[in-house]
């Protein structure tokens, strides 16, 4: 990559980010509705998003956790059952009806454990409590660790169910995961996920984040001051610390953040209150098996 690839990546997502703000306040003015949803491809940008969020546009905003081609199995199924067979709306004004986006598929304890000895793995189970702990346990000693739990996300995101996890306090975690685990360009970005109501600790967020779909920045407490004199450039620049969670903090300060509630993700948030008592941090790395 040159300073001309750079250059013409953030020059597109310049323009995507005025076009959508241009859109959102069309939308705002034409409609006078306070609240705004979002889908499709364009949707899963989180800098866009996050600035969307920021500029005050609309008093809340939802984006759909499978924005894009995936989620039109969801609207063609919607759209039959409230228009085709007229079933009533329901809503409480307040939850989502996407149950945290743990759609998928699940499996029993003993179904894992017949597929691990079939696979010649090695293995040992344990009890919610014991695995949580021994989650824990691994991620403050430095290691990267599979969290394979309960229902499997709808949408591109990792949100806990089937995530790489690691501590992102480690300034070196990022390029790691990266080559040994992800095995792409060591300048992907990563994501945090950290206990909602521990989210301002960190982040200058208002409301909440559950499906890692919103960029917002580090508070300006957690930033460490810039290099100065000779700083390196280009990629170069990512292997300085910008925080002290520097794996999950992006150059500009920023971070895409899922918050993470016991209602929603209940095996996540265990494992993220066990890594804070233990830490002292209550927020981890979170990626997705895909490589």
């Amino acid at each position: 990559l040159t300073q001309r690839e750079m250059d013409l990546a953030r020059s597109v997502q310049d323009v995507c980010e005025e076009i959508v703000l241009r859109m959102a306040r069309t939308a705002r003015y034409v409609t006078g509705q306070p609240n705004l949803c979002l889908a499709g491809g364009v949707a899963l940008n989180a800098v866009a998003n996050g600035k969307l969020l920021r500029a005050g546009v609309f008093d809340r905003i939802w984006v759909q956790p499978a924005a894009g081609d995936a989620g039109g199995a969801l609207g063609a199924a919607l759209a039959a059952w409230y228009r085709y067979f007229d079933q009533p709306r329901a809503t409480d004004g307040v939850h989502d009806a996407m149950r945290g986006a743990l759609l998928g598929p699940s499996f029993t304890a003993d179904e894992i454990e017949a597929g691990l000895s079939e696979s010649g793995a090695v293995w040992e189970r344990l009890e919610r409590d014991g695995a949580v702990a021994r989650a824990a346990e691994l991620l403050a000693a430095g290691h990267v660790i599979g969290w394979f739990d309960g229902a499997m996300e709808f949408g591109p995101r990792a949100l806990g169910a089937r995530s790489i996890l690691a501590d992102p306090r480690n300034p070196g975690m990022q390029a790691r995961i990266n080559l040994k685990v992800k095995f792409r360009e060591g300048f992907r970005p990563f994501a945090p996920s950290v206990l909602a109501e521990r989210a301002a600790d960190y982040f200058e967020i208002e409301g909440d984040s559950p499906y890692m779909l919103f960029v917002v920045p580090v508070r300006a407490d957690r930033r460490l001051p810039p290099v100065t004199g000779h700083a390196p450039w280009g990629i170069e620049r990512l292997n300085v610390p910008r925080s002290d969670i520097p794996a999950v903090t992006h150059l500009d300060y920023s971070a895409r953040l899922q918050t993470v509630t016991a209602d929603r993700s209940p095996g996540l948030h265990a494992v993220l209150t066990a890594f804070d008592a233990r830490t002292g941090c209550p927020l981890l790395v979170n990626t997705s098996f895909n490589v």
